[in-house]
């Protein structure tokens, strides 16, 4: 686990290192990424750069990492988990090892393909690879960068091309490239898409003209594409198909479950260095702990576990976590976060090189400072992932039960519902019995506009309240919510299915597209890095992903229920009194937060003078400022956003 940069240039004469270069600063930016040393790469045309975190062969494993015959150099972030498989293979063809790093075997399988074309090239270096990864490999012979990220994302990979002086920069983190001199003017629609969402999804970024590497996609690029002004587009090597099989029984569906997400956690345990794992009370990470458990006692060891809570009644799991803790033997430490503690809202700022609005920061920040501090691990397993693709998010078993209504209203009445809903009164003034406006607006929807309302923390009304007039034209209508509606609607391209017949396919796909890559795991991969600590997410495992999307939707989640299949197939793994427990997720008392805590806090960064000129309305603000402050609404997490945005914006 690192942090890497790259520079390619058109023209060979340009220094792409030395010190106080461009390629300098940017790995000089990304030093917290990778405080075990750092290392460069630079012939004509291009330079490598990076900073690395020694988690597998700590003696050989040093990058910038070239081939023995001096042909390809490669900057790796990540861990491939099937190395040692894969190396098995490429000596059994002649290939010959020097270290026993997994980032050797990118050079391998790049010499193994190097005759491919550049359609085929990134494809198959990356299709073998089991892991997190995400890399700059130069290949000098043929004189072309092949860039490349994991399948859902779980490594960044940031881009400019800066057309003028034909040059491509490419980093782990945003700021990296900022130091090295991309632009920094703020793109209106990513704005629009961080207030929908709280995060900026990509492949956006904040900035207009730099750019995120989307998941499971390469990127082949020459000095000649820069000599001519254009990159050609990144390419898609992995696609998660929801295709349900129909031939197994339940019973075997649990148990194909049961035994993948033993055998995927298993294989993430692999390091030469002490593993530990975030332990929240949950079943997800619950069942992470259970089999990592008894993986590290098997080769002698002990689990080390860490959990947050927080003083707030209703939003902490200490005590469910301690129970699995202790059934489990683990070497179990806890702390209580507050709105100030270990940096809070500081460390937000300092540590997301984007605004990055999800309240969750702060705990994940102070679960990993507790993991690497006392702690004393440099690798945690995490949950992250389950909800994904199991169905577990209370929102899933929510919406189910609206489309279970909408399937039976005639689409005439369905129709009708539209104005009522623009007509119904919000606030917290209602009966909650008529608190119905956002459950006649998803009703009087399509399937894939419904859900990517539901997933609005700022929907449009709201924004339009928010946003600055000038950002709202120039908008020109395009929407968050056309977005999300287009990755919903990508859950039925392969087979026909329609999403009023299936509508949680559409719902998984959506969150695994543009929520999962730009917020959850954006959220734990900062927070780790922050810390030089690496987390591994086994329930991302592609190949229990693949499985998952394969099991029929309504033994995955239904109106009222969630994580079906996953409950029977894990749920033994959790104390008797945790199974009872109903979920939480891992949430923040934002709405407590802005009216005690921060509320001063919220006054002088959000008003002061020109910290939001432009970008948001002032007077829109502090009309959903008042009204929250007042108790008449709640809208705790839109204003974490703006307060994010404003304190961002002022860094």
């Amino acid at each position: 686990m690192c942090g890497f940069s790259a520079l390619l240039s058109a023209d060979p004469s340009i220094p792409p290192a030395g010190a106080g270069s461009p390629l300098d600063r940017m790995t000089a930016a990304l030093a917290h990424r990778g405080p075990d040393g750092a290392g460069r790469y630079a012939e004509p045309h291009v330079g490598l750069g990076h900073r690395r975190l020694s988690i597998i062969d700590l003696a050989g494993g040093d990058q910038p990492m070239r081939s023995a015959d001096g042909r390809f150099a490669v900057a790796f972030n990540g861990e491939i988990y099937n190395y040692r498989a894969l190396r098995a293979d490429l000596e059994g063809r002649d290939h010959a090892f020097r270290t026993a790093s997994d980032t050797e075997t990118l050079l391998h399988l790049a010499a193994e393909h190097a005759e491919r074309s550049d359609d085929e090239y990134g494809a198959a270096v990356c299709t073998p690879l089991r892991g997190m990864f995400a890399f700059a490999l130069w290949d000098a012979q043929r004189r072309r960068l092949l860039l490349a990220r994991d399948r859902v994302g779980q490594k960044p990979v940031y881009l400019h091309h800066d057309r003028g002086g034909k040059r491509l920069r490419v980093a782990s983190e945003l700021t990296a490239l900022a130091a090295a001199g991309a632009p920094r003017e703020l793109d209106p629609a990513a704005v629009d898409r961080y207030l929908t969402l709280g995060c900026v999804p990509g492949p956006r970024t904040i900035f207009r003209g730099v750019a995120k590497l989307p998941p499971a996609h390469t990127l082949v690029v020459s000095p000649g594409d820069l000599e001519r002004g254009e990159l050609p587009p990144p390419r898609r090597y992995w696609e998660l198909r929801y295709r349900p099989d129909l031939s197994k029984s339940r019973a075997e569906w649990v148990e194909a479950v049961r035994a993948k997400v033993a055998e995927a956690v298993r294989t993430h345990l692999v390091a030469d260095v002490p593993v530990g794992a975030f332990l929240s009370g949950g079943l997800d990470s619950g069942a992470v702990v259970a089999h990592a458990a008894a993986g590290l006692r098997e080769a002698g060891g002990r689990l080390k576990t860490f959990s947050v809570g927080f003083d707030e009644r209703g939003f902490s799991e200490l005590p469910a976590a301690k129970l699995i803790a202790e059934r489990y033997d683990t070497d179990h430490a806890e702390r209580v976060v507050r709105a100030d503690a270990d940096g809070g809202l500081d460390g937000v700022l300092t540590h997301y090189d984007e605004p990055f609005a999800d309240p969750s920061a702060v705990p994940t920040l102070a679960v990993a400072a507790a993991a690497a501090g006392a702690g004393g691990v440099k690798v945690v397993l995490t949950g992250d992932g389950g909800d994904e693709a199991f169905g577990g998010y209370a929102r899933y078993a929510h919406d189910l039960r609206e489309a279970a209504v909408r399937r039976r209203l005639p689409p005439a009445l369905r129709a009708g519902l539209g104005p009522i809903a623009a007509a119904w009164p919000r606030g917290r003034g209602l009966p909650r019995a008529l608190r119905l406006k956002s459950t006649l607006t998803n009703l009087a929807a399509d399937p894939a506009a419904a859900f990517a309302n539901t997933l609005g923390l700022c929907r449009p009304p709201l924004r339009g309240e928010l946003l600055h007039p000038d950002v709202r034209a120039e908008l020109a209508g395009a929407t968050a919510e056309q977005e999300l509606a287009a990755a919903y609607a990508a859950a039925y391209r392969h087979d026909g299915a329609d999403s009023l017949s299936d509508p949680l396919r559409g719902m998984l796909a959506c969150d695994t597209a543009v929520l999962l890559p730009d917020d959850f795991l954006v959220k734990v991969d900062r927070a780790t890095m922050a810390r030089g600590l690496e987390a591994r997410p086994p329930l991302l495992d592609h190949e229990l992903l693949e499985l998952a999307a394969t099991i029929p939707s309504d033994l995955k989640a239904g109106p009222g229920r969630t994580k079906t299949i996953f409950r029977e197939a894990c749920g033994d793994l959790l104390p008797e009194a945790v199974r009872r427990l109903p979920k939480r997720g891992f949430d923040v008392p934002t709405d407590a937060w802005l009216r005690g805590p921060l509320a001063e806090r919220f006054e002088e960064t959000v008003f002061s003078a020109g910290a939001l000129d432009g970008v948001l309305d002032r007077d829109g603000v502090r009309r959903v400022w008042e009204a929250h402050r007042a108790g008449r609404a709640g809208y705790g997490k839109p204003l974490w956003a703006v307060l994010v945005l404003a304190g961002w914006l002022r860094r």
